[in-house]
């Protein structure tokens, strides 16, 4: 079994429900903090044993804008995994995973269009006995594009993960990513995502690959509120998500 840190998927944090992520920053001297849930379930039958995974994530991600184009990203995970064999249950854990500190610079705008780097490490705080941390220290950077011309939005992603681990997954894994967002109504837009990365699983050549529909609500311009539905596209993708998180800017 893998590690259940694998739930917070080691990408960008982006505007929720989307896993891609967008090149805006915060601006100087400001804070943005994203507070996300997310419920997972997949289920699937090996060598004829019925195994059913269910858990999710509680995640915290603080910004800080140091100057206009550049933020400080700081995200902790609570997480929870439990997992059934033919109904009996073999492992049940919960708890704080790997914490993540990034570097959103925007070095490119003109036009609509710019042009983000976000590299970022993990540091790991969550218990390696129970399956909530990698055990080592990674890695990982990001390439952003955006381009804007309202009522659309769209976003790319092409990112590299180093992931260091004790439990023998592949170390070198790769993201790309897809999202849209338009907006519909004042203050009401509609999101969607999809992307793919390189399988963790050094057994599997079926990649993770996923699909995302939800909605963002601006009850004012600092408060946001968001909903989606995260679908798995490939037999290695978790079979479904709910999506639901807070957005305050101050």
């Amino acid at each position: 079994m893998g590690l259940m840190i694998a739930l917070t998927s080691g990408s960008a944090f982006a505007a929720h429900p989307l896993i891609t992520d967008d090149t805006g920053t915060q601006g100087k001297g400001k804070f943005q903090l994203e507070v996300n849930g997310q419920y997972d379930s997949d289920k699937e039958t090996i060598s004829g044993v019925s195994v059913k995974t269910t858990g999710g994530q509680a995640a915290t991600t603080l910004s800080y804008g140091i100057i206009d184009n550049t933020d400080l990203v700081l995200g902790i995970p609570y997480v929870w995994s439990t997992v059934k064999e033919n109904d009996a249950t073999v492992s049940d854990e919960k708890g704080i995973s790997d914490t993540t500190f990034e570097v959103k610079w925007r070095f490119f705008e003109k036009d609509g269009f710019s042009f983000a780097l976000k590299p970022g490490v993990s540091f790991p705080t969550g218990d390696e006995n129970k399956g909530l941390s990698s055990g080592k220290i990674g890695y990982h950077g990001y390439f952003i594009i955006s381009k804007e011309s309202a009522p659309w939005a769209f976003h790319t992603n092409l990112g590299y993960i180093r992931n260091e681990n004790t439990v023998g997954e592949r170390v070198d894994i790769w993201h790309a990513s897809l999202a849209a967002t338009y907006e519909v109504i004042k203050n009401l837009k509609v999101v969607g995502n999809i992307g793919i990365d390189r399988n963790r699983d050094t057994d599997s050549d079926n990649d993770p690959a996923f699909l995302i529909g939800g909605v963002i609500y601006s009850f004012a311009e600092n408060f946001d509120i968001d909903f989606g539905v995260k679908v798995g596209m490939t037999k290695a993708e978790t079979d479904y998500s709910l999506l639901a998180g807070t957005t305050f800017r101050f």
